[in-house]
């Protein structure tokens, strides 16, 4: 059975898709430990050197999505996608602030490789998650609010078999059914990329996840896939 897939007419569209996913279980999410603490503010010093004075825009990944969010209709300046989103915080204000184990073994591997990393928490999510095409009646609850709205038709979404939305706008925001917190447990972790080096560069970042994960989640287990045009269905 599916647990993540790719719709067609979204690689249609966006032939160049990598993704890397992992499904894990028997996570223990809390504080972050110190070791891992240090080595994210490690990581988000190196990565403010590295790019010096080079604009976002100009990094391949971040370009990459740009044209993606342009494609189906959606102003790349007004809605960025999280790895740009994340690295414009890090420039702006000098620092990502420490939220929780998971979120921050995701956030440092984004910054690391400048690609959306997203942890899905799997509670409220109903069969396969499916990369698709909106028709516009699915729902969505934005993170910290309670009302539901519902995504543009055409727009990329993360949606289930009961058409609940987990992302919208691809990689701009989750929901609030699905941030990573405290008591999750069950996990969909999710690395993309457009770019020319996607494939090597998504390869490495869900080498790098899984790394964090034995180190920092030693009694979960999990299962790992690289997806893309030719393998589009993630289903351990």
């Amino acid at each position: 059975m599916a647990l993540f897939q790719y719709d067609p007419a979204v690689l249609d569209r966006f032939p160049n898709t990598v993704g890397g996913v992992i499904w894990v279980r028997g996570l223990q999410t809390g504080p972050t430990p110190d070791a891992l603490k240090d080595m994210y503010f490690v990581e988000q010093r190196a990565v403010l050197e590295r790019l010096g004075d080079t604009p976002l825009s100009e990094l391949p990944s971040l370009s990459a999505w740009r044209r993606v969010f342009s494609g189906f209709g959606v102003k790349p300046t007004q809605y960025r996608s999280a790895a740009e989103a994340l690295l414009r915080r890090l420039t702006k204000q000098g620092d990502i602030p420490s939220l929780n184990a998971l979120v921050d073994l995701g956030n440092l591997v984004s910054i690391r490789y400048a690609l959306p990393v997203a942890v899905f928490d799997l509670s409220d999510t109903t069969g396969a998650v499916t990369v698709a095409l909106a028709q516009g009646n699915e729902r969505f609850t934005p993170l910290g609010e309670s009302a539901i709205e519902h995504p543009e038709p055409g727009e990329v979404i993360f949606v289930d078999e009961a058409e609940l939305v987990s992302a919208r706008r691809w990689c701009w925001r989750q929901s609030a059914q699905s941030a990573a917190r405290e008591s999750t447990r069950d996990a969909l972790i999710t690395v993309e990329g457009h770019h020319d080096r996607a494939a090597a560069d998504v390869a490495a970042a869900l080498e790098d996840l899984q790394a964090l994960l034995r180190v920092y989640q030693p009694q979960a287990v999990w299962d790992a896939a690289l997806l893309n045009r030719d393998a589009r269905v993630f289903a351990p």
